[in-house]
């Protein structure tokens, strides 16, 4: 299946008509719009043809409109402009405002910025946030409060998260009535080709512009400033853009922003609001379909038809991206991540939305050159989304249970529950739950109509017992078994034994897997002496250090990772033909593989293994520690952990697909088939 990008706030595709000014520009137009002989004039006339038009658009009237190398550029020239603008005449003894305001939506350039430069030069003012309100529209009563001691006010046109359109009337009403003589810039970066705007009729100073948000190249941007707004060059040197922005100009970003803007001129290449409204209509019925109880965290009478903002109850902003880009639907989080957690979106956090959509938020937007077949394509696969996840018991479902055994890890704050399900006797047992993974236990449980026969700890659990109360509630269920007298807890076949060892409490089920909780590495030992683990019983842990799990052989011996673990998508063809045994092992989850449409990899043998079921599957690959396994994933984190795992427990042959499926897919290499 064709990709369907719907990431259009952090950039966009290169129109092409764009494409092919750019090409024509550096092909035949290549002159330095600074020389006086013919071929430079011919640069110069295309510059001012392009400059000219985005000032019909923008109404720019008698203020100045500068070529730049994107948003990031043109919100520091207008800082730096105003703030020296304000310490001229602080020296010059007149008054000054006190305060930088700015909204505490605003892209993180724009605070970046202002404290960079009020460090930089010696103006020490206090930065503050201006509130928003529940809707993320500046707080006008507190802007009110605090406008009369503002040296400068940054706001925005609409918020690249929630699509939400500031109030911009208001502001200025407010900015007039007080007479307040703040500079004023406002960061137009996602109003350009979404809302009209005609930037002379404003109060507005300055007003920076980013081409790449709008189907022109990255690199390429724009300034206004208002006429009379005081204004001082970033960057001095040969005088060009009629010395306010120096350097030789960016011909070929020009051309193409110049092919976009006339797009945008001629009404009939883009979509108009009416449509692009219509579009957001179809793809939120085609949401609420697919995650009940799906919360949008912006209000679609106040924001920009392009852009929507949700959370879904029970899943996290990682798990919704993954999802989607399994079914190859390109969105983003809501929130910024690292590889250990994901943050809170700062933008909803303002919002005073509770955490849990905070932190688990994501963004679907589309810019105005979208066409209704992309929609309707895009409508599909959410709807197959949302069948993948209650196939895989994370949304409520009426299809029938598909029974399991094994073992299934859950991670969350470097904690690790364990679920042991047994399909014959429709039984589980919890092992260390966690407060946070209650909903997803229990979704699970209800889903494969389990029987839960107990909850159980490796130590004393630090809330007290907080998270087995929840999950017997949300299942309501007064109490379930606990480990017998004797020790043992049958399991279907199975039975489920406790060990004493110390303060911790290992349970052994079989020989074949210990949970041992934090247990050290001496006391381990003392198991293998005494016949109670064998060298190669796994070892599951309470701590998620990401090792998946381990065996006391491994542990004893100390066997080391091999260092080099990665095969490239070009390398892996010729892999695999020294290795025709090679086994491909997707560890996405099974939501994830479930989204896919197609094979991953055409002629090979790929099997699917989440990672959260990796430590049930170990004891059997390493009876074969000579096959070759290639794991892979989406991006290459989870496929890395897979077969630094194996490499740790003695398999010698454990590779990991290098970048994952992104860097597959973007070789377009004849094994892979678009998922």
């Amino acid at each position: 299946m064709k990709e369907i990008y719907l990431d259009s706030n952090a950039t966009t595709c290169v129109l092409p008509a764009a494409v092919a000014a750019a090409r024509q520009a550096m092909e035949h137009g290549y002159g330095n719009p600074s020389s006086t002989h013919a071929t430079g004039l011919q640069a110069k006339a295309m510059m001012d043809g392009v400059r000219q038009r985005a000032s019909r658009l923008l109404g720019v009237g008698d203020g100045r409109l500068m070529f730049n190398s994107g948003a990031t550029e043109g919100i520091q020239t207008s800082v730096l402009s105003a703030l020296c603008a304000l310490r001229e005449r602080r020296d010059a003894g007149q008054r000054i405002g006190s305060l930088l305001l700015y909204g505490a939506t605003e892209h993180k350039a724009v605070p970046e910025s202002l404290a960079h430069w009020n460090r930089l030069l010696g103006l020490n003012l206090e930065m503050r946030k201006l509130p928003v309100d529940a809707q993320g529209r500046h707080d006008l009563q507190a802007l009110d409060a605090l406008i009369g001691e503002a040296a400068m006010l940054c706001t925005m046109a609409a918020n690249n998260e929630t699509g939400v359109i500031s109030d911009l009337s208001a502001i200025a009403q407010l900015l007039q009535e007080r007479g307040a003589d703040a500079y004023w810039m406002v960061d137009c970066v996602q109003a350009l080709g979404k809302l009209k705007l005609n930037l002379a009729a404003t109060r507005i100073d300055y007003a920076p512009f980013s081409g790449h948000k709008l189907y022109a190249p990255k690199g390429i941007g724009m300034l206004y400033v208002r006429a009379g707004a005081p204004f001082t060059p970033l960057m001095m040197g040969g005088g060009q853009e009629a010395g306010l922005r120096s350097g030789t100009e960016n011909m070929a970003g020009i051309a193409a922003l110049g092919a976009v803007l006339a797009a945008l001129e001629d009404g009939q290449t883009f979509r108009s609001h009416a449509e692009l409204a219509a579009f957001r209509e179809r793809l939120t019925a085609s949401l609420e379909q697919a995650f009940p109880g799906i919360v949008f965290n912006m209000p679609f009478d106040l924001s920009l038809p392009t852009t929507l903002n949700f959370s879904v109850p029970g899943l996290s902003s990682k798990e919704l991206l993954d999802l989607f880009d399994a079914a190859r639907v390109r969105v983003s989080s809501g929130s910024a991540c690292s590889a250990a957690k994901a943050l809170p979106s700062y933008v909803l956090e303002a919002m005073h939305v509770p955490q849990w959509r905070a932190s688990s938020a994501i963004r679907l937007s589309f810019g105005p050159l979208i066409d209704a077949a992309t929609i309707a394509a895009a409508c599909a696969r959410i709807e197959r989304c949302g069948e993948a996840l209650r196939s895989s018991c994370l949304l409520p479902s009426a299809l029938a249970p598909s029974p399991h055994d094994g073992v299934i890890q859950l991670s969350v704050d470097g904690k690790n529950t364990w679920l042991l399900s047994d399909a014959a006797s429709a039984s589980c047992v919890v092992i260390d739950p966690a407060a946070a993974l209650v909903p997803r236990l229990a979704a699970f449980i209800r889903c494969q109509h389990l029987a839960l026969r107990a909850i159980v700890h490796t130590t004393a659990p630090g809330d007290h017992g907080a998270a087995r109360l929840a999950l017997l509630q949300e299942l309501d269920i007064e109490q379930v078994g606990r480990v017998d007298i004797d020790g043992e807890l049958p399991l279907g076949q199975q039975r489920l034994r406790r060990i004493e060892c110390g303060e911790t409490h290992v349970y052994m089920l079989g020989q074949r897997f210990a949970f041992v909780g934090a247990l050290a590495s001496h006391a381990i030992a003392a198991l293998l002496e005494a016949g109670v683990v064998t060298p190669d019983t796994v070892l599951c842990t309470s701590s998620d250090d990401n090792s998946v799990c381990s065996t006391v052989r491994a542990v004893r011996d100390g066997v080391a990772p091999a260092a080099e673990l990665q095969l490239d998508a070009a390398s892996l063809p010729a892999f695999l033909r020294q290795h025709p045994d090679a086994i491909l092992v997707d560890v996405r989850e099974a939501y994830e593989h479930a989204a896919c449409a197609g094979t991953v990899f055409e002629g090979c043998e790929v099997r699917s293994v989440p990672l959260s079921r990796l430590a049930g599957q170990v004891a059997a690959w390493l009876q074969q520690p000579q096959r070759p396994l290639v794991f892979f994933c989406r991006s290459g984190n989870r496929s890395a952990r897979a077969a630094a795992c194996l490499r740790r427990l003695g398999h010698g042959a454990a590779w990991q697909l290098s970048g994952g499926m992104a860097m597959a897919e973007a070789t377009r290499h004849p094994l892979a088939i678009a998922a």
